[in-house]
């Protein structure tokens, strides 16, 4: 669902000479409502502030920081999440503001922007708190 630029593999390639670790690119969501680029302006702005992006956000790391954090976690939902709460204590990520990877609408149009949105905070809410990402991951597939 997700698409990297069409230079991502020279962006890339340039990082290798650079001391960065890991990072993420912006969001821009394939829907034509505005409604979508606040998303996008929300999603933007957590990740920065956190310093957590979503697998939608084409994250990217050295091979050797991967394997250092032990690499994706064996849960349904969340393993992003997951992933940068352990990069984020070793190095700051870098975000790729001007080069932003498309990804699709298609839940929030399906299910309605509000309701996603809900869902989406709700989801990372109880994973904060502790339940089992498979019980969230069921919440996830239902919507």
């Amino acid at each position: 669902d997700t698409q990297l630029p069409p230079n991502a593999r020279d962006i890339l390639g340039q990082l290798q000479y650079d001391a960065v670790q890991w990072g993420f690119f912006p969001v821009l969501l394939d829907g034509k409502s505005w409604q979508f680029r606040v998303i996008e302006k929300f999603i933007s702005t957590r990740s920065r502030l956190t310093r957590i992006a979503t697998g939608d956000q084409a994250l990217f790391l050295r091979k050797a920081l991967f394997q250092s954090c032990g690499g994706f976690a064996a849960i349904p939902l969340m393993e992003d999440v997951e992933l940068c709460k352990l990069l984020r204590r070793q190095a700051p990520p870098l975000v790729l503001a001007k080069t932003p990877v498309v990804t699709a609408s298609r839940r929030w149009q399906q299910h309605g922007i509000v309701a996603t949105v809900l869902l989406m905070w709700r989801l990372r809410w109880l994973y904060w708190l502790g339940v089992n990402p498979r019980q969230l991951a069921l919440q996830y597939r239902q919507g």
